[in-house]
């Protein structure tokens, strides 16, 4: 599962904004990875303008993106070193149209022997089990 945690200055992203992003991220993951569309959550935190703070200073524009891998891992250096180039141009179109605002992001990976879905052990990656619950959207027993 991807988790993309987005904390945000007030007003810095806009409703529609948010929506483009969820869906750009739950497109890349499903189109180009090829996982489950439903293993993609994307959450926004909206910070208070006086709870965001840069190298220690006040920042009234800001976004910081958590991205935690669990669902597939990044193999080798090159590879991670193309994820984050490839993940920075998918947020890009909607960070370019705030200049003024300071934003970065960075992707964990965490163990999917960690993971579960209601209750269940996602399948393999890539198992005719995995693409039984990408077809359905849904998790089922295997």
């Amino acid at each position: 599962m991807p988790l993309w945690t987005i904390y945000h200055s007030p007003g810095t992203l806009t409703a529609g904004e948010r929506d483009e992003l969820a869906k750009t991220v739950a497109d890349f993951y499903a189109d180009v990875v090829g996982l489950p569309r439903f293993y993609v959550m994307t959450l926004f935190h909206e910070v208070p303008a006086d709870g965001f703070y840069v190298g220690g200073e006040p920042s009234g524009r800001a976004v910081r993106v958590v991205i935690e891998h669990i669902a597939r891992r990044i193999p080798d250096s090159t590879a991670r070193r193309r994820a984050a180039a490839r993940l920075s141009r998918l947020l890009a179109p909607v960070m370019e149209r705030h200049p003024d605002v300071h934003w970065e992001f960075h992707i964990d990976e965490t163990s999917e022997e960690l993971w579960m879905i209601n209750g269940l052990v996602p399948p393999p990656a890539g198992s005719p089990a995995e693409q039984a619950w990408a077809a359905a959207n849904a998790t089922a027993p295997y």
